[in-house]
């Protein structure tokens, strides 16, 4: 682990860099981040089944008929 005194002196001579040398440099360190932080970024996000979705809901299927009743109740109406 760098000290902070010479995680200061990289970091000045970092900054006298051109441009140019910069972005040498931060090619130089990209890969070792990638490698650092790539495992972590490609886990993928743990995904919830259905069932444990709706646990819990206690939906009949009268429930069900009587929402379409009301969504469906003036279709087709005759204003449009």
């Amino acid at each position: 682990m760098l000290s902070q005194a010479v995680f200061a002196d990289v970091l000045r001579l970092a900054h006298q860099l051109s441009p140019l040398e910069k972005i040498r440099l931060i090619e130089q360190i990209a890969p070792d981040l990638e490698a650092v932080l790539a495992p972590a970024a490609t886990v993928p996000p743990r995904r919830r089944g259905l069932r444990g979705l709706l646990q819990g809901c206690d939906i009949s299927s009268g429930d069900i008929e009587e929402v379409r009743r009301i969504w469906w109740g003036n279709f087709p109406r005759e204003d449009v």
